[in-house]
């Protein structure tokens, strides 16, 4: 009875798996041809256009693993298949903790179908990541040029507005005397105006250079081209 037992245990357990086998890794489409035979590290490097350091971190952290030929480091097909998952994985922004996780994953796949779904699934998470990363990056931009916008509108409010510089020519001849040093009452009498006129006169002028005095309007024309220096 126990013999019988035993065998039939035999019979319905899974295949052994070889002692190098190998669980089987997702389709990537590779840059170059797959070499047929191992490659040093160098010539790693160069295929993924990685440095040295890269690879050595790569395998203290159990992702890909190196085997000595004489005195050179060398990488099997099936290291490199790995590194071709690692590197896509890289150029999408994936943290190393997570590629240790997926290779973890792959570990247990039992045909190619599975170990594709499993890869399709963690790019499916990557994608749904970074539309969230645009979302919020959107409106983070969204929120910096409404904040620019309320800043640029506080700052035109603060100004003051600038008055019309359109001189009538009265006004034009009363600021070519005033540049020349005529006192009020002198330009009053030049201009043929009321004192009272005249002062209008000025301040109006003066208002519409932004001045504080007559003489600043005078200095402001001169920078404007309304008066000849």
């Amino acid at each position: 009875m126990r013999s019988d037992t035993m065998q039939a245990m035999t019979e319905n357990a899974p295949p052994a798996r070889a002692a190098h086998y190998f669980p089987p890794l997702p389709q990537v489409s590779l840059p170059f041809e797959m070499p047929s035979q191992p490659v040093a590290i160098a010539e790693m490097a160069d295929l993924f256009g990685v440095t040295h350091r890269t690879l050595h971190f790569y395998e203290e952290k159990g992702l890909i693993t190196a085997r000595r030929s004489g005195s050179m480091r060398v990488y099997d097909r099936v290291q490199i298949h790995r590194m071709a998952v690692i590197n896509a994985c890289r150029e999408i922004g994936i943290p190393v903790a997570v590629i240790q996780e997926l290779m973890e994953e792959l570990a247990s796949a039992t045909s190619e179908t599975e170990a594709n779904e499993t890869f399709h699934n963690m790019l499916a998470r990557r994608k749904r990541e970074l539309t969230s990363d645009i979302s919020n990056i959107r409106r983070q931009m969204q929120q910096i040029e409404n904040l620019l916008v309320a800043e640029e509108e506080e700052q035109a409010l603060a100004s003051p507005k600038p008055m019309s510089l359109v001189l009538s020519d009265i006004e034009k001849r009363c600021l070519g005397l005033m540049a020349e040093g005529y006192s009020a009452p002198r330009l009053a009498r030049a201009l043929n105006l009321e004192f009272e006129e005249l002062r209008r006169m000025e301040d109006d002028i003066i208002q519409k250079f932004q001045a504080t005095n007559r003489f600043q309007a005078v200095a402001k024309a001169m920078l404007l081209g309304f008066v000849p220096n």
